[in-house]
């Protein structure tokens, strides 16, 4: 996986993280996003234990990423450590900022995240057929994840990409783990809001606390909204909450009931009572996604929510 830093040109930033930012560039013709790892900055107040802990993610999130190839996983194309420089230019093609630090370098996708393709559509309400064509590119490529025995771990809208088709891959893949019978997971890993109970209470959790990611995901796009799922909650009161953090999801009563089951199934606080993701797959295949679909709405007795969308902003 190691690429030759000489053919690696980075431009403008397009993101930035706590321990990394992202950038355009070209790799031997190619348009690529560069993922810069700091680890080790002179200016960074990290300790060596925290140094080493990045460089061991950014490692191992490269072991699990190479060797996936997926329609709807974004595709590396491969990575290097801080051997050589690599050279920042800027608009007018100078040199400005060589640089020793690693990077992992990524096929770039024109569409951006989903979550910035919620933002700029929040309020409008998405045809279900782009509903469940955004949740079936999500639920195949975790379907073939979990094939590999990959749990992902960190599954929310930040970490979808969008093509130029607006076909949906699943990205980053700094915390994701292959999963060992021989081996008890229970770290507290991924984004809050989107956490299964089990991760975040720190109890033994597997592959369906990705199914839960995903059904808030699947909200998130139906509503075509994002944010915190549970604003009102802090962290002690979301881990001691019990039934209370489903309150914070409200399913339009709009929403196909087909659909809302979906979503109810995934969230189950119970792991145990999750499906698996060629379940889901199944699901979200045999909704009808007509124009009539929508009379099959939620039942009064089931949760309910705001009867269409939320107003734009």
């Amino acid at each position: 996986w190691e690429i030759d830093p000489g053919k690696l040109t980075v431009k403008e930033e397009i993101a930035r993280g706590a321990f990394a930012s992202v950038h355009k560039g070209s790799y031997i013709g190619q348009e690529v996003a560069v993922k810069i790892i700091v680890w080790d900055d002179d200016d960074s107040q990290k300790t060596k234990s925290q140094a080493d802990a990045i460089k061991e993610a950014f490692i191992r999130e490269v072991e699990v990423w190479y060797n996936l190839d997926h329609p709807n996983i974004a595709k590396l194309i491969g990575a290097t450590l801080d051997t050589t420089a690599i050279r920042f230019y800027n608009d007018k093609d100078q040199i400005v900022m060589p640089t020793c630090k690693p990077c992992i370098v990524v096929e770039y996708l024109l569409g951006g995240t989903l979550k910035s393709y919620l933002k700029n559509n929040l309020g409008k309400k998405l045809a279900l057929q782009i509903v469940i064509q955004f949740a079936l590119d999500i639920v195949k490529g975790l379907s073939y994840l979990h094939s590999k025995n990959i749990i992902h771990r960190d599954m929310k809208t930040d970490n979808l990409l969008l093509t130029k088709d607006r076909r949906i891959k699943i990205t980053d893949f700094g915390v994701s783990r292959h999963e060992n019978p021989e081996e008890i997971m229970t770290g507290l890993t991924g984004t809050m809001g989107y956490m299964a109970p089990e991760v975040y209470n720190k109890s033994f959790y597997n592959k369906k606390c990705d199914v839960y990611s995903f059904g808030i995901c699947l909200w998130e796009i139906y509503i075509c909204s994002i944010g915190k799922p549970y604003p009102k909650l802090t962290f002690s009161q979301l881990c001691n909450s019990g039934e209370s953090y489903e309150k914070m999801r409200p399913i339009p009563k709009s929403c196909p009931e087909t659909l809302a089951r979906v979503m109810k199934k995934c969230w189950n606080a119970d792991p145990n009572g999750r499906p698996g993701m060629e379940e889901v797959v199944s699901m979200l295949e045999a909704i009808n996604t007509s124009r009539n679909a929508g009379k099959n709405i939620m039942h009064h007795d089931q949760p309910q929510g705001c009867f269409c969308f939320y107003k734009s902003r």
